[in-house]
């Protein structure tokens, strides 16, 4: 038999439980988990975007200072990307919710998300004492540095969901996928 159907019936469907990889994740049920876990990486990680732009719009003081701290830009590049960042997380938050060009949104995600824990992995590098300016840029007061495993492994998170997205998209309640 061929996925096509057969010689005698060519509309059918063929009977492809005993071909090679099937099994749980080919049934209706496997379908659905999969389903499930594409739609909480999409809206999560529209969720994640959103949140993380919203601060970065009214505090662009706080927010330069954040990008100038990891040594990396000059003061113009610093100021210019604090006053971008926060209007394009925004952008690619509300893509992802609305499902507008799906896989290459999460695929500029994702190459965000690798830019960031490059950023991030640098600065612990170089022994830094920064705030990551990621969620919540204001200022950092209590002398205390970031925890710069824990906030790798929480974007190597947000790239995996990304990278979900961009080979498997929840295209239901997509405007545009």
């Amino acid at each position: 038999m061929t996925s096509a159907g057969t010689r005698e019936n060519p509309g059918a469907e063929a009977d492809v439980s005993s071909s090679p990889g099937a099994g749980f994740w080919s049934g209706r049920t496997g379908q659905r988990i999969l389903d499930a876990i594409s739609a909480f990486a999409r809206f999560y990680m529209a969720y994640v975007w959103i949140s993380a732009g919203i601060p970065k719009l009214n505090d662009h003081m706080n927010m330069t200072q954040a990008i100038a701290a990891y040594e990396i830009f000059t003061p113009y590049w610093s100021d210019l990307l604090a006053r971008l960042i926060g209007p394009l997380e925004i952008a690619g938050g509300v893509l992802l919710l609305l499902g507008i060009f799906l896989r290459q949104s999460s695929k500029v995600a994702s190459w965000v998300m690798v830019l960031f824990i490059v950023g991030v992995a640098s600065a612990w590098a170089r022994g830094l004492a920064i705030d990551c300016g990621c969620f919540n840029i204001e200022p950092n007061t209590d002398g205390q540095a970031m925890d710069y495993l824990i906030t790798i492994l929480r974007d190597l998170v947000f790239l995996a969901l990304s990278l979900w997205t961009v080979y498997r998209p929840f295209k239901r309640f997509a405007l545009y996928p």
